[in-house]
């Protein structure tokens, strides 16, 4: 139980795991699992991160925990169990505090707790009073990997003991509320935003040439800390000259040289809630003209892409508007050429070369966070904004980043007070 964050009320997830119980068949129980310990060496560990969804409907930051509902049992205190881990003396001199059942309860709003080693002994009368199982896994589809987590372990463990039973995914039903955000979610990233721009006003006074990269990834550390972030929410990219048009450039191990521009794509972790900012700054404190009007021409996509982020747009036509935005940027920087352009071949557009990533993706716990790619864009959804040119002959990229939420009434930049426009930031970096 190490959390530096500020509490956060149960509310917020006594409310998830209400719209979350509604989505369920009748007689079907729900299990949700914590996520492993990951081992790192001997006896050390990684640092632990928990399960998203088992967070989302819990608040329980804690690993050897999982959240067990059952909608339609005959008591309401068997309708909701979580389960957290039993401590002792032991643990509590070596590794520290672990919930107590009366935090864990003050925590959740679950008021039946029991010791995660008393899972299935918990639960087997209610498993034979139920007929259907909703079962969780990682159906990110960012997510590849060949290491089988607990879900999958524990998964094979259930269909041992009960073969019978009908199982479901509880994964769609997660990743359909968990891409519209509430007003506490939205109130959880705009701190992690809050902390995110103070360590981005930190670097306007720090960033000099001969500063190495990985002093500047200390002075973003050094600021998400002190303001009780957990960190960062995805390994930071910070990219002077030519290595930012290295598009997941984190060796973070270069010098920036005078007349270079700085790539930083970071983001502070908050409470499990993340931020994702990218800013594109001259390491001497003065853009060069070249400089500036690719910057510009990043800006303009980014506005013009912002505004189009509105309920109801999809993907497929979000994406191909940008693309037709970013052409005729591209034109007019001389990279591209309109006879060129008009010959294209549709399924493999030439901004691609310059512009080789996606515009936007969900925001929320994850930095890639769940949502449905092919649905219409829905009031609540958080979504980063984050267009770049990347010119490798020049030893240029540059790519603006915010993100942005979307509400019926237009979308709304949650960023919008950190600095973008070059006058800004010169001003900025020459106090």
């Amino acid at each position: 139980m190490n959390i530096r964050y500020e509490t956060i009320g149960a509310g917020l997830f006594i409310e998830n795991r209400k719209r979350f119980a509604a989505l369920l068949k009748p007689n079907a129980v729900a299990i949700i699992n914590s996520n492993d310990e990951m081992p790192r060496s001997a006896d050390q560990n990684f640092v632990f991160r928990q399960n998203s969804d088992l967070f989302y409907l819990t608040g329980i930051d804690q690993e050897d925990t999982a959240l067990f509902l059952f909608p339609d049992a005959p008591t309401p205190e068997q309708r909701e169990i979580l389960f957290v881990r039993r401590t002792n003396e032991h643990i509590a001199v070596w590794e520290g505090h672990k919930y107590t059942k009366e935090e864990a309860r003050a925590q959740s709003g679950i008021q039946t707790i029991f010791w995660y080693d008393e899972f299935y002994t918990a639960i087997t009368r209610l498993m034979l009073a139920a007929d259907t199982i909703y079962y969780n896994s990682n159906e990110n589809p960012r997510y590849v990997s060949d290491v089988q987590y607990r879900d999958l372990r524990l998964l094979a463990e259930m269909r041992n003991r009960y073969p019978l039973h009908k199982y479901e995914r509880a994964a769609p039903l997660l990743t359909q509320l968990r891409e519209v955000k509430s007003p506490a979610e939205i109130a959880l990233m705009q701190k992690a935003i809050d902390i995110t721009e103070k360590a981005f006003r930190r670097l306007l006074s720090f960033i000099k040439p001969g500063v190495a990269e990985y002093e500047i990834e200390a002075e973003i550390t050094h600021e998400f800390i002190r303001n009780r972030s957990n960190g960062h929410a995805y390994t930071p990219i910070i990219a002077s000259g030519k290595n930012a048009c290295v598009l997941h450039y984190i060796a973070n191990n270069g010098v920036c040289n005078d007349g270079e521009l700085i790539l930083m794509d970071f983001g502070s972790d908050y409470g499990n809630y993340i931020s994702d900012l990218t800013r594109c700054i001259p390491v001497n404190g003065k853009f060069s003209p070249r400089q500036k009007e690719v910057y510009n021409a990043v800006l303009r996509v980014m506005r013009q892409a912002t505004a189009m982020l509105t309920v109801g747009n999809t993907f497929a036509t979000y994406n191909k508007a940008v693309g037709a935005i970013m052409e005729q940027e591209l034109i007019g920087l001389g990279l591209l050429k309109a006879e060129d352009v008009a010959k294209q071949d549709p399924a493999a557009p030439l901004y691609k070369r310059y512009f080789m990533h996606g515009t936007s993706h969900f925001l929320g716990i994850d930095v890639h966070d769940v949502g449905d790619y092919n649905a219409p864009f829905r009031a609540g959804n958080c979504f980063s904004c984050e267009p770049g040119i990347y010119i490798p002959e020049e030893g240029l990229g540059i790519r603006i980043e915010n993100n942005i939420l979307i509400t019926n009434n237009g979308p709304v930049d949650l960023m919008a007070n950190i600095p973008v426009e070059i006058d800004e930031i010169e001003a900025l970096m020459a106090r």
